[in-house]
């Protein structure tokens, strides 16, 4: 039988890696999108079950263009995770706005243009998922924050706003609120001092976000939330 489809966008050496291991390993044949063409390329080498496909998710007709060939190549996809992210510091007076808005067509509009490719068919099944991850800055709104946390508050509110549209139709919406530092090899410079503990690792967050795809349709979840036990909250 052929693997029901699986596209995750924003896919690194990080949490988008982690997601496309667990989603393969799970059964899953995984669409993974990402603009860098090289790092596709080693992570399909990588992970069994999964094909690369360059995409920059902030532009609509890539976003058509790439969906429809997966569709054309894989399957209709039956999950949706949307992991690309657009981010920046600095307070309002700092940034420069034109960064604002191009973190909003990443994470806000970015998963617009997914949702609406692959909704009409989940929508037909009866069935789908789809999940966007994002973190505490959609819940608040911190000063060095300002060029970030309205494009995931946003993000978060779309995605709560399709939630009541699909959700009756058979199809989960969820957002995952990664509220850590994720542990990566960047972050680790970033934060020398800091313990394992202090970190969450992307198989974690990978590992609740497959739970959550795969909850009984009677008891589903829209707002998750993560975090590393020692994290203060």
């Amino acid at each position: 039988m052929a693997r029901p489809v699986c596209v995750i966008s924003g896919v690194g050496p990080g949490t988008g890696a982690a997601l496309s291991r667990r989603f393969a390993a799970g059964g899953y044949q995984v669409a993974m999108l990402a603009r860098t063409q090289e790092r596709l390329s080693q992570l399909e080498r990588d992970i069994p079950h999964t094909t690369g496909f360059r995409c920059d998710v902030s532009d609509q007709a890539a976003v058509d263009t790439t969906l429809a060939a997966i569709k054309a190549n894989l399957g209709a996809p039956e999950v949706l995770i949307h992991n690309a992210v657009g981010g920046a510091f600095g307070t309002f007076l700092e940034i420069e706005p034109a960064v604002l808005e191009q973190n909003f067509q990443v994470n806000t509009m970015g998963l617009l243009y997914l949702a609406r490719a692959v909704a009409p068919d989940m929508i037909a099944a009866g069935k789908g998922a789809i999940i966007a991850t994002g973190n505490t800055s959609a819940l608040r709104g911190k000063p060095r924050f300002a060029g970030f946390a309205p494009t995931k508050a946003a993000q978060r509110i779309l995605a709560e706003s399709m939630a009541r549209t699909l959700g009756p139709q058979g199809v989960h919406v969820a957002y995952v609120v990664i509220d850590a530092v994720i542990a990566l090899e960047w972050t680790r410079k970033m934060f020398t001092d800091k313990s394992d503990d202090f970190f969450i690792k992307p198989a974690a967050i990978a590992d609740t976000t497959w739970q959550v795809v795969h909850q009984e349709r009677s008891g589903w979840s829209f707002h998750v939330e993560v975090r590393p036990f020692g994290e203060e909250w």
